[in-house]
């Protein structure tokens, strides 16, 4: 068996284990797959973690006993080789479970909750080295009623897997056809940056790349954009006007691209640098600053073209660095509702 392949089947027994949600067997199996000094990167508020134990202690404990029937659905799962030669496995999916009592200051709602995640793997001679993961704790605050920030320009929902169906990439690994997926992305890539430097928005040659009936799945916070005319009202505008500069530190970044069939994924830890500047972003003043973003990424192409584009953003992360806290606000809000404290904004 090619070793992509093999990478999938030994993540298999973790995500199995995570179905049913159990921390003990989840912590056993982790200590199995990965290497001692494995190291955790995560998004704002949990940041890098070394180590197994650490890691489920700071990441995964609260989130269980906040959702005691946790659960997790994979609905993309895929390998391949980096251009640099690392390993990877892209994870996409969602944890579930009823919301019985708050996380990290978000209300409890008693309903079934939702949060997604995109979790990179690295691994080296059958072991996790590292993890790249963003889960997406705004869309916990949305369902919840408690999403502090300004509304988002794009439909806030529940982000669907692939529509083939088809995300749980099977082996064997392909790796003619990931490289050539994964060198569409990168030439797509290469054109959106030729705007606005380059000229207006017919120099990105979007109909080259893209399907007429693209979705684009941004973060909580920025939503949904349905074809070409969705994606850049609702995300590449805004954002564009926001951070002029985009694409011009790439001295400053580091990201790699790896695909599997018919599914390219990108990582990075920041794979992005840029400046708010001009009319600002997402309700916020323009300050002026550059900031670093984490963006992990799944495109699918179909019949030559991308169909759809999973993208993760690590909002929150963004907000701390210009300043504003965002769990501070939600606590701010909390105040008001029951079981709260009125003075602190936490759980009672």
């Amino acid at each position: 068996m090619d070793r992509h392949s093999t990478h999938k089947d030994l993540i298999a027994p973790l995500r199995v284990a995570m179905y049913d949600f159990e921390l003990q067997a989840v912590r056993a199996l982790l200590h199995e797959i990965c290497a001692p000094d494995v190291v955790f990167r995560l998004a704002f508020p949990f940041e890098t973690i070394q180590g197994v134990d650490a890691y489920v202690d700071r990441a995964y404990a609260s989130l269980a006993r906040a959702w005691p029937d946790l659960e997790r659905r994979d609905y993309i799962v895929m390998a391949g080789p980096t251009p640099e030669g690392a390993d990877w496995i892209g994870c996409g999916g969602y944890y579930t479970g009823a919301f019985m009592t708050p996380w990290h200051d978000i209300p409890a709602t008693g309903h079934m909750a939702h949060m997604r995640f995109h979790e990179f793997y690295r691994f080296e001679d059958r072991k996790i080295t590292e993890m790249q993961a963003l889960w997406d704790l705004p869309e916990v605050m949305m369902q919840a009623g408690a999403w502090p920030m300004s509304p988002s320009l794009g439909r806030e929902w529940h982000v669907p897997g692939p529509a083939t169906c088809d995300g749980l990439v099977p082996a064997p690994h392909d790796a003619a056809q990931g490289t050539a997926t994964c060198a569409h992305i990168i030439e797509m890539l290469e054109y959106l940056k030729k705007h606005p430097g380059e000229g207006g928005p017919e120099v990105m040659e979007m109909d080259r790349f893209w399907h007429p009936r693209m979705s684009w799945y941004g973060p909580a916070g920025i939503g949904t954009g349905r074809g070409q005319r969705g994606f850049r009202h609702w995300h590449q505008i805004p954002f564009l006007k926001a951070m002029p500069d985009r694409g011009q530190h790439l001295d400053e970044i580091a990201y790699h691209f790896f695909g599997d069939r018919n599914y390219a994924a990108v990582t990075g830890w920041p794979d992005m640098v840029q400046s708010i500047t001009q009319g600002g972003w997402l309700g916020i003043a323009p300050v002026g600053k550059k900031i670093e973003m984490r963006s992990l990424d799944f495109w699918r192409v179909e019949a030559g073209l991308i169909r759809e584009n999973w993208v993760m953003v690590d909002l929150l992360h963004m907000y701390d660095q210009i300043g504003v806290d965002v769990l501070g606000r939600l606590r701010e809000f909390n105040k008001a509702r029951p079981g709260f404290d009125p003075e602190t904004g936490e759980a009672l």
